[in-house]
């Protein structure tokens, strides 16, 4: 990969995605919204910034240079960690930008296409033709992704664009300002708050944002069209698991309310090639789970004094 767009390139994913791709030689035109992380973008080598909203992607092209070897669709709104999962109508209309985003790539003849999406898209997938199943608010956002997955890939087929779809599992790291459940036990122990918890013993996973970047890349280099990568790790743990190794990092006899509210309906990973990326591509996570766990709660305290933000990716 010589050349590449990402779109929210000054959100959380596509920040960190900008910036590795720079650090390997990539010509990266980085689309967003955000004037001055954009500038810091820009003074990286290699980066383009490129200033636009949502409602702009239908012409985007004019703005942008042609025949990109990868196009990044990053950019979503109202992500975990916000109420803005329940807004269907933002929700439609991520899905929307994201076609139109597909459209655009075709237009400006771009090789692949890969759109940073969910793994509780998976949640969905269970979801249909399942009288019993329960859906909770955040269905409203991964039925958002999945219907952009879906469109878009029938976008891309019929006129010849690579498409992939990373599955990504819950990310976590410096510069994720969202109010996702890692920040929220990490905020706790430190304080030394009992974090109250789900009983936990369902399949979970948590992947550090430079290994999500990884992924990214990964994909855009060697992903086959028309998959879906899982990007996470090639072995779970459970929720409880994950939960007590953060514990045991920042505060040790600090205790954990497991079994405080109901636990959630568990994703059906038997749906998930876990070896997929791996296997096509080479990727498996390689961040030290306790090191990135550190550098994470530091910068959450670093940034106690300001408040969190909304976890839109845009």
């Amino acid at each position: 990969m010589k050349t590449a767009v990402v779109t929210g390139a000054t959100g959380f994913i596509g920040a960190r995605l900008t910036r590795l791709l720079s650090a390997g030689g990539v010509q990266v035109q980085a689309v967003g919204r955000d004037e001055k992380k954009l500038a810091a973008l820009s003074a990286l080598e290699g980066v383009t910034a490129v200033a636009a909203d949502f409602a702009e992607y239908p012409w985007l092209e004019e703005k942008l240079e042609a025949e990109p070897d990868v196009f990044y669709h990053c950019a979503f709104a109202g992500g975990f960690g916000s109420e803005a999962v329940r807004d269907y109508g933002m929700q439609i209309e991520n899905a929307k930008y994201a076609c139109d985003a597909v459209a655009c790539a075709i237009r400006l003849k771009a090789k692949k296409f890969v759109l940073a999406s969910t793994v509780n898209t998976v949640e969905i997938r269970s979801f249909v033709g399942n009288e019993s199943f329960s859906p909770r608010y955040t269905c409203v956002y991964s039925t958002g992704k999945l219907a952009a997955e879906l469109i878009g890939k029938t976008l891309a087929h019929n006129s010849g664009l690579a498409y992939c779809t990373a599955l990504i599992a819950m990310p976590y790291g410096e510069g994720n300002r969202a109010r996702t459940l890692p920040n929220i036990v990490m905020e706790q122990l430190m304080a030394g708050q009992k974090p109250r918890l789900i009983e936990g013993n369902n399949l979970y996973d948590l992947i550090y944002i430079d290994d999500v970047a990884r992924g990214l890349q990964a994909i855009g280099e060697k992903g086959l069209d028309f998959r879906d990568y899982y990007v996470g790790h090639r072995k779970l743990d459970t929720f409880k698991n994950w939960m007590m190794c953060i514990r045991d990092v920042l505060s040790p006899e600090t205790e954990l309310g497991f079994g405080e509210y109901p636990d959630a309906p568990a994703l059906d990973y038997g749906l998930v090639d876990l070896d997929a990326l791996y296997n096509d591509a080479g990727f498996e996570c390689k961040t030290n789970f306790e090191e990135s766990i550190k550098m994470t709660a530091k910068w959450l305290k670093d940034m106690e004094e300001t408040p969190m933000g909304g976890g839109n990716t845009h």
